[in-house]
């Protein structure tokens, strides 16, 4: 067993490749363990020493200035406390290309690879040379990133629009005081079921909740997703 002296800090141990995992959530309704116990689990079959398990809850799109974890990562490199980076893809490092870029190049000024799980690959061959495929599965994977936050945009405006056009009254109905927060959170259920990937009619059996509720959950969370990413 690995000693443990602070909350996701371990201890070094010789001869083994010393790695730092990345998580990144954008709300605090979202959490990282899936992320950090794959990671974790991929560490481990690797032999890799885990130095540092550092977490971030901050939209992807946020800047430099906003990144404290970014911050913490570059600062465990630039004193070669670690040789590699594991995030669970790319978009948990940043949604802005300039952000990623830019956190990539220091890393390799410093001889650190960035490995993403995802895809399985990473910035650097064994040799410490730049991987050519991984620099262009990079800026394509980065662009996708970024124009997956704006299409789910444009989706919703579309839908919202319309809505106007149909007459539909949007907003918060008469009466009712609950905002989209309060409303995820009455109904946890429907929310942790459509993040299953059950569809509408299917959460709605489920949980025995009606279609238009199950309807009102998902728009709610597409909201949630699109102002915070």
């Amino acid at each position: 067993m690995i000693d443990i002296s602070q909350p996701n800090v371990y201890k070094r141990h010789m001869n083994q490749t010393q790695v730092a995992i990345l998580v990144r959530v954008s709300t605090n309704k979202q959490e990282t363990t899936r992320q950090v116990s794959e990671l974790s689990a991929y560490a481990e079959s690797k032999n890799y020493q885990i130095v540092e398990i550092v977490e971030e809850c901050v939209s992807g799109r946020a800047s430099v200035d906003h990144r404290v974890g970014l911050k913490r990562i570059e600062e465990l490199a630039s004193t070669k406390q670690i040789t590699k980076v594991l995030v669970h893809e790319i978009s948990r490092v940043a949604r802005r290309n300039s952000t990623l870029h830019r956190f990539v190049e220091n890393l390799e000024s410093w001889g650190v690879s960035l490995y993403w799980h995802s895809q399985a690959v990473e910035t650097l061959l064994s040799n410490g040379k730049r991987n050519p495929a991984a620099s262009l599965m990079l800026s394509m994977l980065s662009e996708l990133a970024r124009n997956e936050v704006e299409v789910l945009r444009d989706r919703i405006k579309s839908g919202l629009d319309e809505a106007r056009r149909k007459g539909v009254k949007l907003g918060r109905k008469v009466g009712t005081g609950m905002d989209r927060d309060s409303f995820l959170k009455k109904h946890t259920d429907v929310v942790k079921l459509l993040k299953q990937g059950h569809s509408i009619r299917h959460a709605g059996k489920i949980s025995t909740k009606g279609y238009s509720t199950i309807q009102r959950v998902k728009a709610a969370m597409e909201q949630e997703l699109a102002m915070a990413a």
